[in-house]
């Protein structure tokens, strides 16, 4: 069994998905009391024990605190450009030139495709039609780009920004470097 394969199912509870569950449950019904309470509590106490999440391959976490405030605070500025733009073109009226990108990322995680792919379809006007796990490669649909290849340029190097601002958030060293973000053992 490899390092990165997903280690066998163990019955526990995990309180952090207790807690999580039991907040739904009482936002579910609109009303914080203690029968509510009680109730999510429990329910979630059973379906943690009942229906365990699989545990993945362990993974130490880095988190580079400039790194993980400027990805916040760029992806916080694309939902509101990509908000304003999507506003400008249902008022002009015109039609928006929709367009499908491939995007090969450069992480090899499962998780980092998953984050990419999930921070890229958080901004208004972007869907992630297709992720391969094998290859890294993202299939994206674009709501709205200008004419000629540069704008698809464009829209495919926001993809690779996003993935690097997160890689260079939550990326260990050797992620970095296996990625190309970083030199090899000189430090470059």
């Amino acid at each position: 069994m490899n390092a990165t394969s997903v280690r066998p199912t163990r019955r526990s509870v995990s309180p952090l998905a207790v807690v999580l569950l039991t907040i739904m449950w009482v936002l579910l019904w609109g009303d914080l009391s203690w029968g509510n309470l009680v109730a999510g509590i429990v329910l979630a106490l059973l379906i943690t024990w009942l229906v365990p999440m699989p545990r993945g391959p362990r993974r130490r976490l880095t988190v580079r605190p400039v790194a993980t405030a400027r990805l916040m605070a760029r992806f916080a500025w694309d939902v509101v450009e990509a908000s304003a733009h999507i506003v400008a073109v249902i008022f002009s009226g015109r039609t928006p030139r929709e367009a499908i990108i491939r995007v090969q990322t450069r992480a090899h995680s499962d998780a980092f495709l998953a984050a990419t792919a999930g921070f890229t379809a958080l901004v208004p006007g972007s869907i992630v039609i297709d992720a391969h796990r094998l290859t890294g490669i993202l299939y994206i649909h674009v709501f709205d780009v200008a004419e000629g290849d540069e704008a698809l340029e464009e829209a495919h190097q926001r993809v690779l920004d996003q993935e690097e601002r997160l890689l260079r958030a939550f990326a260990t060293r050797s992620e970095l470097v296996d990625a190309g973000l970083l030199g090899g053992e000189d430090g470059s």
